[in-house]
């Protein structure tokens, strides 16, 4: 019970510090990623974490997230280790999965689930070719059994690597989570939309 009361507090701490906009029009991700909003998105931001992502959401965070990642570049992790604060007592340490190059494309994949896996059970039940902000890439679909409330979970992402002069591969991505009951089914075409207009943010001119 103490556990719990722990737990919750800190879940209810995040949320009342969370920073939530609402978003429309051109969005750019980590100046790289560029995505057109048409739908109620409202972006999510932790001012305690940087995460290497966006975070939008439709009815909520505990409920649905939607996720872009722009030019990670290789060497750099997808996501930030939780602070201590915000973690369980007997929370076990995070996996934090780091994108390096010449990776295959079922090892791209790992990596989402290593990152979802923090937060429960994870299956990965398909893996297909797809393109994603206009590269090369694999959709892939997966389930989660989230751990802090029990709750089952359908989960979709795209991720595409680019090729740079700068780092010699970037990698962008994006994934959408939801309860496999309603809102998933519900939620997924809005969050199709937005991700399949995704393109790579050409740098600027120099004059």
């Amino acid at each position: 019970m103490i556990r719990r009361f722990l737990l919750l507090a800190a879940v209810l701490l995040l949320a009342a510090c969370a920073n939530v906009q609402r978003m429309d029009g051109d969005q750019v991700v980590n100046e790289k990623l560029v995505v057109h909003v048409s739908d109620a998105w409202n972006k999510v931001s932790d001012p305690w974490d940087v995460d290497p992502y966006d975070t939008w959401t439709q009815e909520g965070i505990p409920l649905d997230h939607l996720r872009f990642w722009g030019g990670v570049r290789p060497g750099q992790p997808l996501m930030t280790r939780p602070a201590l604060f915000s973690r369980a007592p007997d929370a076990r340490q995070p996996r934090v999965p780091t994108f390096r190059p010449g990776l295959s494309a079922e090892r791209l994949v790992s990596l989402f689930e290593e990152l979802y896996a923090n937060a429960g059970t994870v299956n990965v039940t398909r893996i297909e070719p797809a393109v994603f902000a206009g590269q090369k890439g694999v959709r892939f679909e997966f389930t989660l059994e989230r751990r802090r409330d029990d709750l089952s979970m359908q989960g979709v992402g795209w991720v595409a690597v680019r090729p740079s002069a700068e780092t010699g591969e970037e990698l962008y991505a994006a994934t959408f989570v939801a309860p496999k009951l309603s809102f998933y089914q519900r939620l997924l075409p809005l969050a199709e939309a937005v991700v399949k207009t995704a393109r790579v943010r050409e740098p600027a001119k120099k004059s």
